[in-house]
């Protein structure tokens, strides 16, 4: 199945009904045609519904909006701020988003629930811990670890110099990991802070995902999708990156992947589009044509479908 859209789509996610697409014209796009109107701007983050019904999504025009396939509300909202990076757990039930240098939080449940966490700089990311209790944020100069529901609070700071992007708890909640500005990621383990460096990237990591039950992290941002070993208390500290799917002419500029599930997603700046088990041999090009850069992936949760999407409006689903 594939779709021609009219604008960049900026994320491709999968709720509990099929492929749902955000748009840069502020548009949510359903895989069963569907269109609404979300956003009076781009849609610049997303992420699913606790309740696996419809998606997030956040905008520039500083709104926050819950979209169905028969409704938009609206959930919250950054007057005069861009909302850039949102996640949601189905475990508590509770939101998290950011705005310039606030982290937000409320609660699917209780529509008048909402705390604001301040930081010194700008928040880049933010990501739930598995049970949904704790927020982790990327910042200029590392990452904060919030308790989502406490009001008056100092985070837990983890410290490491330069400019933090993204953020991704590991399944097991016993570590935190970064993407960054320059060509790199960084990681803690959090019983003691211990720092994990995780470099050696020909271009910048703009994408990364959990596998095999969090025993692996698979990033973009070189020619094969870089695997790296989360086995034990001591996670990568001492191990070397694995790659797979290396090809000199291509980078790999997005990945996804199911934490419970063997299997990886990987989209290419050349258009192709590749599913693999890393356990296993050889790549399944499920988008083998060549064309604009893949900007957004997507694995369903029981890893039989892939949604993909490309900065010319192209997107697919390839799958059963």
């Amino acid at each position: 199945m594939k779709f021609t859209f009219d604008a960049q789509v900026t994320a491709a996610l999968f709720d509990g009904t099929g492929a749902v697409f955000a748009l840069g014209d502020g548009s949510v796009r359903f895989a069963s045609g569907e269109r609404l109107d979300a956003h009076d701007g781009v849609i610049l983050c997303a992420a699913g519904h606790p309740s696996g019904d419809g998606v997030i999504t956040g905008g520039d025009d500083g709104r926050l909006v819950w979209s169905r396939r028969d409704a938009v509300t609206e959930l919250a909202a950054a007057r005069g701020q861009w909302i850039d990076a949102v996640d949601a757990s189905p475990t508590s039930g509770l939101i998290a988003f950011s705005a310039g240098r606030t982290l937000s939080v409320i609660d699917s449940a209780a529509p008048k629930f909402r705390r604001d966490f301040q930081h010194e700089r700008t928040v880049s990311g933010v990501a739930f811990e598995p049970k949904g209790r704790r927020i982790a944020t990327s910042t200029y100069g590392g990452a904060a670890l919030w308790l989502a529901r406490i009001a008056d609070q100092k985070p837990t700071l983890l410290k490491w110099a330069g400019s933090h992007t993204g953020v991704a708890y590991s399944p097991d909640g016993a570590f935190v990991v970064t993407t960054m500005q320059d060509n790199q990621m960084h990681g803690w383990r959090l019983k003691d802070a211990k720092n994990l460096r995780m470099g050696g990237y020909p271009s910048k990591v703009r994408s990364m995902a959990f596998l095999s039950n969090g025993q692996l992290l698979a990033t973009a941002g070189a020619q094969g999708a870089v695997l790296w070993p989360f086995i034990g208390s001591n996670g990568p500290m001492g191990r070397e990156a694995t790659e797979i799917g290396y090809d000199e002419s291509s980078l790999v500029t997005v990945v996804a992947a199911r934490s419970d599930l063997g299997l990886l997603a990987a989209g290419l700046n050349d258009g192709r589009v590749w599913r693999a088990d890393p356990a296993g041999q050889g790549l399944d090009f499920i988008k083998s044509e060549k064309g604009s850069a893949i900007t957004a992936l997507a694995m369903r949760s029981d890893g039989a479908a892939v949604a993909w999407a490309d900065e010319d409006g192209q997107a697919g689903i390839s799958g059963t």
